[in-house]
C-alpha cells in the first residue's frame, strides 16, 4: 500500500504544475495607446535572446491602402520596446496578418498577406527572410517572394467530406447562407474545382510548427472556402506545398500543436455565430491529411486563439473564453494534451474593451510570452500588449 501511494505521489508531481512556486506576471504596452487600427500580432525569440514582435497598422484592414506591417524589438535584459519600425509595405495594397518564424539556420522569416482588390479571398501570401536582424530597427532583408500553393484535385473531395460531416447541423447554418445551405455548399465545391481560385486567398495567422523530422507546417486558412490548410516545407522553408485541407465549413485560423505520440491537433475558431465554440481536427500523417473538424465544448466568440505545447508536456491555450465578445481573454493550462483544461486565468476581462488575436511562445528560460491586440475602449485606445507569465500564474486562478 505504501509503495502504491509513493507511485501516485510521483505521478502527481510530474503531471501537475507546481502550485507553491512564485508566480510570474509582467505586462506592458509595446507602444503608447494611439488611434490607428493595430491588430494580429506575432512574437518570436531571437537566438540572442531578443524578442521581436510584428502587427499590422493602418486606417482599417483589407480595404485601406495605408495598412502596413510594423515591428518592434525588446533587447534581452531591456524593459522598453524599441520605437516601432516598418517591416513590410506593398505600396497601395493593405498588408495584414504577419507571422514571425526562425528556422534551423537561424534565418528570420516574415510571412504575411497582401490583400488584393479589398477581398480576403484574393489575398497573396508573401514571405521575406533575413540573416541580419539583431541591430536596432528593421531587419536587413536578404530575400523576398510570394508563396503560391497548388492544392491538388483531392481538395474538392476533402471539402465535400467536411461538408457532409456538418449535415446534422445544417439547419443552424441556413441563416449565414441565405437560407440555401445546400446550394451554397455546391457553389463552394464548384469554386474548389477552379484551379485558379483554390490557389488564391490562403492567409496566415498563427505560428509555424517544426516537427521532429524538420518538416515545417505553416497553418493557413481561407475566407473563401472557410477551411484550413497547411503550407508544408521539407527543405527548411526553401519551397512550400499544400496539404489536404482541414475539412469542414465555417472554420478558420488553425493553431497546430503536436502530441507526444505524433498526432497533430488543429484548434480553430468558428467563422460565424452558430455554436460559438472552438473546433478541432487531427492529423496522423504529419499534416498531410486532416479529419473533419468537430466542435468542442470550449466557448469562443468567433475569435482567433493559439495553443502551444510547453517543454514540460503541458499545453497552454490563450483565447477569448466567452460567447458574447472579445472583452475577456484567458490563458488555460492542460496536463493531458488538451483532453481537459483544468486551470484558467484571465489576462483581461473588462467589458467595453477588446483583447484578442493572441500570439504565444515559450522562451528558452521557460517563461510564456503573449502578445495581443489591446483596445481599451477609449480614444485613443489601441496598442499591442506584451505579457509574460508562467504556468504557476495560470494555476493560481483569478
Amino acid at each position: 500500500m505504501k509503495k502504491t501511494i509513493t507511485i501516485i505521489f510521483i505521478l502527481c508531481t510530474f503531471l501537475t504544475p507546481t502550485l507553491t512556486a512564485q508566480a510570474v506576471y509582467k505586462a506592458e504596452l509595446i507602444f503608447p495607446l494611439q488611434s490607428k487600427h493595430v491588430h494580429s500580432s506575432s512574437i518570436v525569440e531571437a537566438p540572442n535572446g531578443d524578442l521581436l514582435a510584428v502587427w499590422f497598422h493602418g486606417s482599417g484592414e483589407r480595404k485601406e491602402s495605408d495598412v502596413i506591417i510594423q515591428g518592434s524589438r525588446l533587447k534581452k535584459g531591456a524593459d522598453k520596446w524599441e520605437t516601432p519600425f516598418l517591416m513590410a509595405d506593398t505600396p497601395q495594397i493593405p498588408d495584414c496578418n504577419p507571422v514571425l518564424f526562425i528556422d534551423a539556420k537561424q534565418r528570420l522569416h516574415l510571412f504575411w498577406i497582401a490583400v488584393l482588390a479589398g477581398h480576403w479571398e484574393n489575398s497573396l501570401l508573401r514571405c521575406r527572410t533575413a540573416v541580419d536582424y539583431n541591430a536596432p530597427g528593421a531587419p536587413r532583408w536578404s530575400w523576398q517572394d510570394d508563396i503560391i500553393l497548388k492544392p491538388g484535385d483531392g481538395f474538392v473531395k476533402a471539402l465535400s467530406k467536411g461538408y457532409k460531416a456538418l449535415l446534422p447541423s445544417m439547419p443552424a447554418l441556413d441563416a449565414d447562407f441565405g437560407g440555401h445551405t445546400n446550394s451554397a455548399m455546391e457553389q463552394l465545391l464548384n469554386a474548389a474545382k477552379d484551379v485558379e481560385k483554390r490557389q488564391k486567398g490562403w492567409m496566415t495567422r498563427t505560428h509555424a510548427l517544426v516537427l521532429p523530422s524538420g518538416r515545417i507546417l505553416l497553418p493557413l486558412y481561407s475566407d473563401g472556402y472557410y477551411v484550413g490548410i497547411m503550407a508544408i516545407s521539407d527543405d527548411g522553408g526553401e519551397t512550400w506545398r499544400a496539404s489536404s485541407p482541414i475539412p469542414g465549413a465555417l472554420l478558420n485560423q488553425p493553431s497546430v500543436v503536436r502530441k507526444k505520440d505524433g498526432t497533430l491537433i488543429a484548434y480553430m475558431r468558428e467563422e460565424g455565430d452558430f455554436r460559438k465554440r472552438v473546433l478541432i481536427s487531427s492529423s496522423e500523417d504529419d499534416g498531410e491529411t486532416w479529419t473533419p473538424a468537430v466542435y468542442t465544448d470550449i466557448p469562443n466568440p468567433n475569435s482567433s486563439m493559439e495553443v502551444i505545447a510547453l517543454r514540460d508536456g503541458n499545453w497552454v491555450m490563450v483565447y477569448n473564453d466567452t460567447e458574447d465578445g472579445r472583452y475577456s481573454l484567458a490563458a488555460a493550462l492542460s496536463n493531458d494534451e488538451g483532453k481537459t483544461w483544468q486551470w484558467k486565468r484571465h489576462l483581461e476581462n473588462k467589458k467595453g474593451g477588446a483583447y484578442h488575436y493572441p500570439s504565444v511562445i515559450q522562451t528558452k528560460d521557460g517563461l510564456i510570452h503573449i502578445t495581443y491586440t489591446f483596445n481599451s475602449g477609449g480614444n485613443p485606445g489601441n496598442s499591442i500588449k506584451h505579457v509574460v507569465i508562467d504556468s504557476n500564474w495560470i494555476t493560481q486562478g483569478d
